[in-house]
């Protein structure tokens, strides 16, 4: 058994922050349900972890009696397939691993008999299409790998993350990631590759309008199985279109190549919605405001002649609007703003959240300043037009962004350094 002298009591712990990240080419679909196995391949972006990611501390010790599990400060049960098979691949991965400091060995056979406490902590709203259940799993694997000294590379290790949600294998990469569907029915090739780091292509400015936080009627999980089972497009998608994508879009990204990155983006996503309205009962992701921001973006885009913006939509009604530079960003926000504009009673630092100078950009100090706002030049003549208030709660600036990072600084640690339990 694990040793550290004469005291039988003692807990070793790791803490690991991971980001979520947002598809741009997009994963609708599963050829295996118990191991996750997509039907095609995706793309995806991560996002900057200051603004958009999920923290995870898993400690072990002989005076565990179970696994035990809180998420966002409230116990959750890890009796779940998903989270057992996670824990289980990684327990089998687990090699020797000392902490000198305290003087505790453990052993490799240790590891099948000791029991972990997992405390995660999310911080955006969880299931409500801003993939929290990426980065969440994501960093469960990377953090409970980092605990049990797993040698495997980052890309065995999302093949793990895979099987507790598909999209967070691309989790364990930063910059612009590649999720390959894999060919082998065990799903050892099905994994995620970094096509490009963040240093890449750092221009982007990622804006979220959040148009709501609340939990979604229908559950990828659910909606991709009825889309299997009754969609007549997905097969076409799964099998043409999104290869053609997939070799245009690793193009456009290596290329720093922000037009055809956008069609590209823009069109993925009306086709993964227009597959879920292919679905038999059809699957309502977004609503009226998803729309209007779609108008809002493809209005000024046409009148330029060239996409200012990409705009991506994943299994809920938030847009992820994509601008190439600053002053794009800048531009974007005043419009987002003069047609998105927060109740009277808002905070403006709490409606414009993560990379706050974004408003000092569009010249936005003030509520006043939102209520100035000249509509665009692509409206201006087409009258009446409505501003619709307090339609989005609130947007995240924020960028494309690193990996996975261990946090050394305890004061970090979701968990108590000597019970194991939240502190």
């Amino acid at each position: 058994m694990a040793e550290k002298g004469s005291e039988s009591e003692w807990v070793v712990m790791a803490t690991g922050r991971s980001p979520t990240n947002i598809a741009v080419i997009k994963y609708w679909g599963k050829r295996d349900e118990d191991l996750i196995l997509p039907i095609n391949d995706s793309i995806s972006l991560t996002l900057d972890p200051l603004h958009l990611s999920a923290t995870t501390t898993a400690a072990v010790s002989p005076g565990f009696s179970r696994d035990r599990m809180w998420l966002n400060g409230k116990e959750i049960p890890l009796s779940g397939e998903r989270y057992q098979k996670c824990l289980r691949e990684i327990r089998k991965r687990a090699n020797e691993n000392s902490d000198e400091k305290k003087g505790i060995n453990i052993k490799k056979e240790d590891w099948e008999s000791l029991h972990v406490h997992i405390s995660s902590y999310n911080n955006f709203p969880t299931a409500a299409g801003l993939a929290s259940s990426a980065a969440g799993f994501a960093c469960l694997v990377f953090t409970l790998a980092k605990l049990m000294n797993v040698k495997e590379d980052l890309g065995q290790i999302s093949s793990i993350a895979r099987q507790g949600s598909g999209s967070a294998c691309r989790s364990l990469f930063g910059g612009f990631v590649k999720w390959t569907m894999g060919n082998n029915a065990d799903g050892s090739d099905s994994l995620a590759i970094q096509l490009a780091d963040e240093a890449h292509w750092t221009d982007l400015v990622v804006i979220i309008a959040v148009v709501s936080s609340k939990q979604k009627e229908t559950s990828s999980t659910s909606g991709m199985r009825e889309t299997v089972q009754t969609s007549a497009l997905i097969k076409h998608r799964a099998e043409t279109v999104v290869p053609a994508r997939m070799l245009k879009m690793e193009e456009a990204i290596a290329n720093r190549d922000f037009a055809s990155f956008a069609k590209l983006a823009c069109s993925d996503s009306n086709q993964f919605h227009a597959v879920c309205l292919d679905t038999s009962p059809p699957i309502f992701y977004m609503n009226d405001t998803s729309h209007r921001i779609i108008n809002l973006v493809e209005k000024w885009n046409h009148s330029e002649g060239t996409p200012q913006v990409a705009y991506t939509f994943d299994a809920g009604p938030n847009a992820v609007l994509i601008s190439p530079n600053r002053k794009t960003a800048a531009l974007l926000m005043q419009r987002l703003l003069y047609q998105f504009p927060p109740n009277q009673e808002t905070d403006l630092t709490s409606f414009v959240v993560g990379d706050k100078s974004i408003l000092q950009d569009a010249g936005v100090r003030s509520m006043k300043d939102i209520g100035n706002l000249e509509p665009p030049t692509e409206i201006k003549d087409k009258v009446p037009h409505q501003r619709f208030t307090g339609d989005v709660s609130y947007f995240i600036c924020t960028r494309v962004g690193s990996g996975p990072k261990v946090l050394t600084d305890e004061t970090l640690a979701l968990l108590d350094p000597v019970t194991g339990l939240p502190k």
